[in-house]
């Protein structure tokens, strides 16, 4: 739901988007949105894809794609994508690309950077 500025609960009617209000429009497509996630690693850094897939299947469980890149092995994708350390963690979709580098076992602050929740909220 929108929050009380963006809709119509402002003006005392039913807590619903309006169809007009493109916040609430691009909320709604964002929900529905498929993911598209690829992760660099090297071989010392396997706990970042556990630390990245527990979030996905709870977030998005059937929404997501992860490819997993080990730069030891594919050196050229690493430096195509411009990557400058392990892990590395690339949202291609939906936009905004993203990128998060480094640890990947803050939950919060991946699901903030996915998009997954809005700043302030409390987890669930």
């Amino acid at each position: 739901m929108c929050g009380p500025r963006s809709c119509a609960a402002r003006r005392g009617a039913e807590r619903r988007c309006s169809p007009w209000n493109s916040s609430c429009a691009g909320r709604r497509a964002h929900a529905a949105a498929r993911y598209v996630l690829r992760l660099y690693i090297t071989g010392s850094t396997p706990h970042a894809i556990v630390n990245i897939r527990k979030p996905c299947e709870e977030h998005l469980h059937g929404r997501y794609e992860l490819e997993i890149v080990d730069i030891a092995h594919h050196p050229t994708l690493a430096e195509g994508e411009q990557i400058i350390a392990a892990p590395t963690l690339i949202k291609n979709l939906p936009l905004p690309l993203r990128r998060f580098i480094g640890d990947m076992s803050p939950t919060e602050k991946i699901l903030l950077g996915l998009d997954l929740r809005e700043t302030g909220t409390k987890p669930e």
